[in-house]
This record gives C-alpha cells, structure tokens and sequence, in this order.
C-alpha cells in the first residue's frame, strides 16, 4: 500500500518457516520487500540467515539499486545503536511490463514494489508477429526515453494469452491472434537490448498475487488464478510453485464445457467457456443493445458503474457463468485462494457478489466463499501488472 510505512520490528514478524536451499539474495530481498522498511537484525530472524551474511547481501543489493536505507532510524530503548531500515528501492531501477491482447497492447514501466509509473495502449496496426512485435519495440523505446531514463531497466516481462512455452520464450499457439511458434522473447532481446521473460496471463499474474497481492501470503500456500478476458485461462501453485507442466501448457480451461450455454466455438463445438464469457461476444451484445458506444470492455463496465441496468445485467451474467467455471476448479484444486481476473469482478461489486453466489451454489466444496474467493489485487492494471510480474518474479527469485 502507498503511504505512510511503519517500521516492521522483531515482534512484528511471523516465525521462520523452512526453506529449500534457498538462495540468500533472493531471501533477503524478499524479505524487504514483505516487511520493508525492516532492520538487518530483523532480516536475519526472518530468513534465518547469519548477520554476517545480511550485512553482506545488503550491501550488495544497495549496489545494484534494489534496496536502500529508509530515511528515518529507529533506536530501541536502552544503549545501542540505532537500526537503519531497509526498504526496497523504488526510485533506481524499474520494469517494462507488456500485454499482448487480441485487441491492443500495453506497454508499462513498473518499480520494484509492481507499482505502475507509466503505461500506454494502442490498438494494434498489424495483428501478425512482426507487426505486432515491432510495434512494441517502437514503444518500449519510447516509454524508457520519456519517462525511465533516471533508472536502470532490469528487463522485460510479457504475458499474453493461449499457449505460452515460459522456458523456450516463445507463444506456442494463440489461437485468437493466429499466432504459432512466436519467438517472443528472442525477437524483443535483440530489438530492446533487455532481457525478455514471457508467460501465459495467468500464470504471470498468479506470481503477482504471490508477490504484491492483497492475500499475498495465503496465496503462496496454494492458489487458483482465473484469467477471464477475449482469452480465458488458468494457473495454480501449490507450496508457493506455479505449475507450468511439462510442455508449459498447463491452465489451458478456453473449451472447458458450460451449462446453459449454447454458443458455437471456434474449435466446432458448442457451450465451450471461452466462447460463452469471451469479451468478444460480450462487447458485440452491448453495442447492438445500445449500452455503450465503442466496442471495449471497458465501456460496459462504465456504464454498469454509472448506473446502467442493462449494463449491469450483461456483467453478471458474465459473472455467473464465471462462476460455474470456477467452482469446478474450487472442487477440483481446494486452494487456499481462488482469484478472479474478470473485468466487471474487478471493478463492479455487485458482479464480485454474484461470482461468490455461483460459486457457493455450484460448489460441492464447502468452502467459505467470502474467505476464498477474491478479484484482482490490481483491478485497473491487471494487463500491466501482468506483464510486469514475469520479471518481477525473476527479479525477486535470483538476486
């Protein structure tokens, strides 16, 4: 939360918890970054880690312009010197987050805490590859030139939809945009001069929810990310690891069948999920019906949240067949978290109401809704935050 920060002390910290081999920068900047601004002493209780080995990861993490001293200092009562706090160091570095969409790009620049500086989006003049990639190039250069000049550009983290191979950098498939076999990663290395990371919606903001999400914590235990969009898909983890599987395609739900949607889909059949919550076919049923005036998303929930009976309607009932989808993944993964990514769950609470309702009704799990179920930690940068939490993740697994 952006604010004023108190300094997290001894007492203040929950208890170690075990660690596999864990690399020692990345433990400690983690640590900033869950409890910053946080005193050396405190980073070693919490990581378990020597103050001599603090002391030196530190320093080498304020060289590299990823954490700093807080301003203030805080003297414990009695004789000693005062504790400088650590904080993570959002002024020095940042991010370049980008989302492909079938519609349009973002392009953002990120700081260390996943907060957006800066974003633009534009609708896409060409659909193909090299159009599309070319044209993202154009604009990262653009965004860095205007506005990230002052900070070391750690690299570039991409997300989009279909069938994203993380390790290979490349997008296998993506059937919306007709993409196959897209060397993503490579394509914007070379014209960037930046490390390119890439991963499917879901999976990228699943890590997001894990790193900066409101239920952070809870979410590293076990969660199910839905990813609700022109493109529809799923990531979860288990033991604080997302699940890619063996060919990177995990998450893959577009033609998970739906009751009580008769709609064809691309792939021939008929009630697939994709086609039944896609924002294509909604957006085209709110312009022939008059609730909005140009064919975004965006638009619909404007005028649900202005008061458009209409508009609200579509949402949720949106919302409900959502919510069928994931009460099956409820039942099927039992997470400690489920999250929802839908535009109007995000913004408009009475479609986050209506998904909670669905899921209770068609769960058989038993979980309490309210305590489980959530929208976005990032309701009006989901497609920023999306992109940019590919190198968070990078950032924060092996510094």
């Amino acid at each position: 939360m952006i604010g004023t920060q108190r300094t997290t002390r001894r007492g203040d910290l929950p208890l170690p918890v075990p660690r596999r081999a864990p690399d020692s920068a990345a433990a400690v900047l983690r640590a900033v970054l869950d409890h910053g601004p946080i005193a050396r002493s405190s980073i070693a209780r919490v990581t378990r880690l020597s103050a001599a080995t603090v002391s030196g990861v530190t320093a080498v993490l304020m060289d590299q312009g990823l954490v700093r001293e807080a301003p203030e200092a805080v003297n414990r009562p009695g004789i000693g010197r005062p504790h400088v706090p650590l904080d993570v160091d959002a002024d020095s570095v940042a991010i370049v987050g980008v989302h492909i969409a079938v519609p349009r790009a973002t392009v953002a620049l990120l700081d260390l805490r996943g907060r957006v500086i800066v974003q633009r989006q534009d609708p896409h003049g060409r659909r193909d590859p090299a159009g599309v990639l070319e044209a993202l190039a154009t604009t990262i250069a653009e965004v860095r030139r205007e506005h990230g000049r002052w900070r070391r550009m750690l690299g570039v983290g991409l997300a989009t939809g279909g069938w994203v191979d993380a390790a290979g950098g490349r997008v296998v498939e993506h059937p919306a945009l007709g993409w196959r076999d897209v060397p993503v990663c490579a394509t914007l290395a070379e014209a960037t001069g930046l490390p390119v990371r890439a991963d499917s919606n879901s999976r990228a903001l699943l890590r997001a929810e894990q790193l900066l999400g409101a239920v952070a914590d809870r979410a590293r235990q076990s969660a199910v990310h839905m990813f609700v969009g022109n493109v529809v898909d799923v990531a979860f983890a288990t033991g604080g690891v997302v699940h890619q599987g063996p060919r990177s395609a995990a998450g893959s739900v577009a033609h998970l069948p739906v009751d009580g949607c008769d709609l064809p889909c691309s792939c021939g059949r008929v009630g697939c999920l994709q086609a039944a919550v896609g924002e294509k076919a909604l957006v085209r049923r709110a312009l022939a019906d008059g609730l909005i005036d140009r064919p975004e998303i965006g638009a619909l929930v404007d005028a649900a949240l202005a008061g458009s009976v209409g508009a609200l309607a579509l949402l949720q009932e949106r919302a409900r067949l959502v919510g069928r989808a994931a009460a099956l993944l409820l039942d099927l993964f039992d997470p400690e978290v489920l999250v929802v990514a839908e535009a109007g769950v995000n913004r408009v609470p009475e479609c986050l109401a209506t998904l909670r309702a669905e899921v209770e009704s068609a769960s058989s799990a038993g979980a309490d809704v309210t305590a489980t179920v959530y929208s976005s930690s990032f309701p009006t940068s989901v497609l920023a935050v999306a992109g940019g939490a590919v190198a968070l993740d990078r950032v924060y697994a092996s510094n």
